[in-house]
């Protein structure tokens, strides 16, 4: 954990470029016509001016990669829409409907100018009214006439205030605040989470760690184990999304780690999705048939094939690890009462009765 922490701090110190090849595989050119199109309408939240389809950074390609998926699990477009939509708002589309707080973005400029302009054009009138008067008084109002001169004042003032407060109501200032307090906090918060001697973080504190996490991982998006930890936080915070695509990448950079697909393969099992599901026990499956003695995978399998029903393959991977493990280990007695509750499954399923 401690060689985390310095990959961290490394990453406060330097920048690391970095690009992805992809490549996706449609069914029919109308779908990658789809996805092309999909992926041209939506904006990458970190470019904001660029499309995801056009940038290069990393959550552009998060991004792509989503829709790509949410494509080839036969959602409509809308439903893909949909679903940015929920994760990051409507400024995520080009095209987002008409809502009072947008009605009033777009208004107040035009407001702030007219009102401007009005307050402009009324001082300007009071200004001629000004020289004329002194024209007939031969300067009678020399003060007045100086004073005239902060004509502008007032309409620039209101400007900027009208401006300045539809920002305040409908520019986020409040998330970026936050955002930049938990970039900020990341480190100390690192720190104290890898520290046995200091008390847990809390769930708000935890919140800010994986913010902070995830726009530090925007320098340095190879750090496997920075995406590890990212998708641990998820589960702690049981935000499906986050563990899942954070130890999705993590899997994409390093297929072959035995700990980031025993991490990967947990989130998917605990995923509603059967296909999530399927696709877990098929990660822990290959894990197992290469290592017989991995107690850790073998007790994910055994509980989600209980869970999907798949008694036998549950009490296969039980009795396996009951082989493995010392007799005063304190999980025998856990793993030998779930052998038997499974059991009477069977035996239910085939309508005999236990024991025989």
């Amino acid at each position: 954990m401690r060689y985390l922490l310095g990959l961290f701090m490394l990453v406060l110190s330097s920048t690391v470029t970095y690009a992805a090849t992809e490549v996706f595989t449609f069914d029919s050119e109308q779908q990658e016509q789809q996805f092309r199109k999909l992926t041209e309408e939506l904006r990458c939240p970190k470019c904001q001016n660029n499309s995801i389809a056009d940038s290069n950074s990393m959550i552009a390609l998060d991004l792509r990669q989503k829709v790509y998926e949410l494509m080839k699990e036969g959602k409509s477009r809308d439903e893909i829409v949909d679903y940015m939509v929920a994760r990051y708002g409507y400024f995520v589309t080009y095209n987002p409907p008409l809502t009072p707080l947008t009605m009033m973005l777009w208004g107040l400029p035009f407001a702030a100018i007219a009102l401007g302009g009005w307050i402009i054009f009324a001082r300007s009138r009071k200004r001629v009214r000004i020289k004329q008067v002194e024209q007939g008084n031969d300067g009678v109002l020399p003060e007045a006439s100086r004073a005239s001169n902060w004509v502008y004042l007032p309409g620039l003032v209101i400007a900027l205030g009208v401006a300045g407060g539809a920002y305040y109501q409908v520019g986020s200032y409040a998330k970026v605040t936050d955002w930049n307090n938990a970039y900020q906090q990341a480190p100390a918060l690192l720190d104290r989470a890898l520290d046995p001697s200091e008390p847990p973080l809390n769930n708000a504190e935890m919140e800010h760690l994986a913010l902070g996490l995830r726009t530090r991982l925007q320098e340095d998006p190879q750090n496997i184990e920075a995406w590890v930890m990212l998708g641990r936080i998820g589960m702690v915070l049981n935000n499906a999304t986050m563990a899942t695509d954070a130890y999705g990448r993590a899997y994409r950079l390093a297929p072959k780690d035995e700990n980031v697909i025993i991490g990967y393969a947990e989130v998917l099992t605990r995923s509603s999705d059967p296909e999530d599901n399927r696709q877990g026990a098929e990660l822990l499956k290959k894990l197992i048939a290469k290592d017989r003695t991995n107690v850790k995978a073998l007790s994910i399998f055994a509980f989600n094939a209980f869970e999907q029903e798949r008694y036998a393959e549950a009490i296969s991977a039980w009795q396996m690890m009951l082989k493995l493990l010392p007799e005063n280990d304190q999980r025998r007695p856990i793993i030998e009462r779930s052998v038997e509750q499974a059991l009477m499954m069977v035996h239910e399923k085939k309508g005999t009765p236990t024991g025989k």
